[in-house]
């Protein structure tokens, strides 16, 4: 993905009849950043849920665990999304 984000800013700094690509290639990056984060988050979630009551004793352990699981995802989704944002700045209109 990043080395995607990479070969699309070079893109973006050469020619000007590629602004609209890059534009379109940030977009993609933070949609598809948005989309994953949204898929892990989800099956952690339920993945916590169906552990929690096969094993209630353990339930605070398990929530613990998912909540630092979906920390972690949303903190490389966020990183995507800012690197895509940053990669629209780059363009001179």
């Amino acid at each position: 993905m990043l080395n995607m984000l990479a070969l699309l800013q070079e893109v973006a700094a050469g020619a000007n009849d590629s602004r609209g690509l890059a534009l379109v290639g940030a977009a993609i990056a933070a949609g598809l950043a948005v989309l994953g984060a949204g898929i892990g988050i989800g099956r952690i979630g339920g993945s916590a849920v169906e552990g929690m009551a096969r094993q209630p004793e353990n339930s605070a352990r398990i929530q613990t665990a998912m909540i630092i699981s979906a920390a972690l995802i949303e903190g490389v989704a966020l990183f995507v999304a800012v690197i895509a944002f940053l990669m629209q700045g780059k363009i001179n209109y």
